[in-house]
């Protein structure tokens, strides 16, 4: 084979060795493997990648077949994140975003965490939802729902919140009487509110609005029998008409074109309402009796929040003030005690009168009683300077069972003439009003002027006691009378001068409260006088003799003058409080009073101590066998006498640290307004030689003989020349 032949050999050749290979391969592949596999050998198969077998990875069963692997299902061997779900495939899995969140690039899938971008997708704003016209569409983490409008309800059937909700009008003027209430006048108001609902068109919204406010001044201006009604159910009445009148104003103004609206009665009730779309920032809303400023983004709610014009209004009455008279206030607890600090002392009641009108203020939203950001109000209202224990208050009408004023979570901020400036965390209806503290308890008080009025005119009979009647005169009777007269001086000053007027404390305060210092401490400077004399005249026995009566003036007037004077120096501001024209508390000032004051009541009660003590001696020896029950008596009123004579009593005063504690207050209050009664008592009725004197005085005022007054004359002259004999000195 040469020549030509050679090339055409070759190439068959190859052509057989080609067809001789491929039935080899046809020969080594399996033809029986399953869909979803490939070939590995003339004996076995492999599953393609997203299957598996169930025996192994390579098999050689002809029945072998070969399943999805499902990415998705327990164990997961995929993450896709957040907010997103795994999706499994036939061979493969993807990922994509739950219902209600969306990729940020708009892509539908991904294949793993990494690449995650799910966000909320607003269905309320992008007009994704299947809400109804006549609901709201609010959207929530994943989804929306679909709530009816403020003054609407659903239809019978239908749920709230649900996306199949269909809503309707509710009846916004159905007013019920307040249980237990049964009037003519709100009966024919009421008929009147029905007449409005019956005849209602939203259309007509303004004229429905302005008819509402002028039903309900005719029934402030002319309440019938609302006026015989107790002030319980009258204040039940306002705060039924304040809430349905809110809410009704709150509905109809959802049917008002955008804007502003301003109704002003012919009564003087005004309407100023902001109609508008959903903002940020602040804005203002005024009349003439108020004016708000307040954040935007508190007006709509959060039920509110996603759709339908935001209402901001405020109604002014100033008529319903009739159906408010004599309501109480609850004062703010850190309010009531700056104002107990500032007072000094508890407050005991509050009696408030209203300045200006009655102030409703409303938003879209119910929930106000907790804003995000306080509101800021300026209410007009007639000028009052308040006067002493008076305060101008912001206030709002607290809805209980009845209704009554209340402070808490309102604070004022500052009143010019004609307006005062308050700030709220909430909203209702508020007002100003003038507020009269009342600091004393008004029993004491009385107690107080009639004791130490009957204290004063006895004290006045003991002073002329001791310059008249010559037959007691000495030196004990020269400390007596000393000690009357500071009393008498002392209580005529308290009960002209002891109330501060107005809130600041003048010239006239302080020269009160200093002379009132300077006259107690006299008298507890005598009432020590008193201590020593007894002292001399029981212990040591000098039967009278002590010290003389320059002596006596200069300790009992000087010692006093140099306290004061002292204290004037060093505090001279602490004459005077806010309330009472007294001394301060200010800096421990009050101790330049109780200082001296515990100093000689201690020194006294140690006296009184050793005066019973050696009274019980004198008493066994003067008469051993004496009846213990006459002894017992006679002891127990001399050591009564000698209590209220060194002002032992006035240590009450000194443990009475809480105000608050009535028990300690009326006891003291009782013993030392009194305390010139008991002197009387002690020093001219329980004295024998008095009594003589008062009844040859009774004598000639009744125009006996003159030969009876001149015996009566004689034997008193004669019983001067006597020795004083304890029982006689009115000790």
């Amino acid at each position: 084979m040469g020549g030509p032949q050679r090339p055409a050999f070759l190439a068959l050749c190859v052509l057989l060795s080609l067809s001789r290979a491929g039935a080899q391969d046809s020969e080594a592949c399996a033809s029986w493997c399953p869909p979803h596999s490939e070939c590995v050998n003339a004996t076995a198969c492999r599953c393609k990648p997203g299957f598996a077998a169930l025996s192994a990875e390579v098999f050689t069963d002809t029945l072998e077949i070969c399943d999805d692997i499902n990415e998705c299902g327990p164990p997961m061997k995929v993450s896709c994140g957040k907010f997103a779900d795994c999706q499994n495939v036939e061979g493969s899995y993807h990922c994509v975003c739950s219902p209600g969140y969306a990729l940020l690039s708009g892509a539908k899938t991904f294949t793993n965490a990494s690449e995650n971008t799910c966000q909320d997708v607003d269905e309320c704003g992008s007009g994704q939802h299947q809400c109804h016209n006549s609901t709201i569409c609010r959207n929530t983490v994943g989804s929306y729902k679909c709530h009816c409008r403020p003054g609407w309800e659903p239809v019978p059937g239908r749920l709230n919140g649900r996306n199949n909700t269909v809503c309707q009008v509710k009846p916004f003027f159905t007013w019920p009487l307040p249980p237990g209430v049964n009037s003519q006048s709100l009966s024919r108001f009421f008929d009147k509110v029905q007449d409005l609902h019956r005849d209602f068109n939203p259309v007509m919204a303004k004229d429905t609005i302005q008819k509402l406010i002028r039903t309900m001044d005719d029934l402030l201006e002319a309440p019938g029998d609302l006026e015989d009604m107790a002030l319980s159910v009258r204040h039940q009445v306002a705060t039924q008409l304040l809430l349905d009148l809110e809410q009704s104003l709150r509905t109809l103004a959802r049917s008002l074109p955008e804007g502003p609206f301003t109704y002003l009665s012919s009564a003087d009730t005004e309407l100023s309402l902001m109609i508008q779309k959903q903002g940020n920032g602040n804005v203002t809303v005024g009349q003439s009796h108020a004016r708000m400023l307040l954040d935007w983004a508190v007006a709509p709610g959060a039920e509110n929040s996603s759709s339908g014009p935001t209402v901001v209004g405020i109604l002014s009455s100033p008529n319903m003030k009739t159906l408010m008279v004599n309501a109480s206030l609850d004062l703010d607890p850190n309010q009531q005690a700056k104002l107990e600090e500032i007072f000094q002392g508890p407050i005991r009641g509050t009696k408030v009168r209203l300045l200006s009108a009655v102030n409703s203020v409303f938003l879209t939203t119910n929930d106000t009683k907790k804003l995000a950001s306080p509101v800021t109000f300026a209410f007009s209202h007639p000028w009052e300077t308040p006067k002493n224990r008076e305060k101008l208050i912001c206030a709002f009408w607290k809805v209980d069972k009845s209704g009554h004023w209340d402070t808490t979570g309102c604070w004022k901020l500052g009143s010019t003439n004609g307006s005062t400036t308050c700030q709220c965390n909430h909203l209702s209806s508020f007002a100003i009003l003038m507020a009269h503290y009342q600091v004393e308890d008004p029993k004491l008080s009385l107690i107080t002027k009639v004791g130490l009025s009957l204290s004063l005119i006895c004290l006045l009979l003991c002073i002329l006691t001791f310059l008249l009647v010559r037959s007691i005169q000495s030196s004990r009777t020269t400390v007596h009378l000393h000690l009357c007269i500071c009393l008498f001086v002392g209580s005529a000053i308290f009960l002209a001068g002891i109330e501060n007027e107005g809130d600041q404390v003048g010239p006239r305060c302080r020269l009160v409260a200093g002379l009132l210092h300077y006259c107690f401490l006299a008298a507890f400077c005598w009432m020590s006088l008193e201590g020593l004399q007894l002292y001399f005249l029981v212990v040591r026995v000098f039967h009278g003799q002590g010290l003389s009566t320059r002596w006596l003036c200069l300790i009992g007037y000087g010692v006093p003058l140099l306290i004061v004077a002292i204290s004037a120096a060093v505090h001279s501001k602490g004459y005077g409080r806010v309330t009472h024209c007294w001394l301060d508390t200010d800096r421990g000032f009050l101790w330049s009073f109780l200082g001296p004051l515990a100093f000689i009541v201690l020194c006294n009660a140690v006296i009184f101590v050793i005066t019973v003590w050696k009274l019980t001696q004198k008493f066994s020896e003067i008469n051993p066998d004496m009846k213990k029950l006459r002894k017992a008596r006679a002891l127990t009123i001399t050591a009564v006498a000698q209590l209220f004579l060194l002002g032992c009593t006035w240590v009450f005063g000194l443990f009475l640290f809480d105000p608050r504690s009535w028990v300690l207050s009326y006891i003291f209050t009782i013993l030392n307004c009194l305390q010139g009664l008991f002197l009387f008592v002690l020093f001219c009725l329980l004295n024998k030689k008095v009594r003589e004197e008062y009844r040859r005085w009774a004598r000639m005022v009744a125009g006996n003989k003159y030969s009876e007054f001149a015996s009566s004359t004689t034997s008193t002259s004669q019983n001067q020349t006597r020795v004083l004999r304890p029982s006689e000195s009115g000790m």
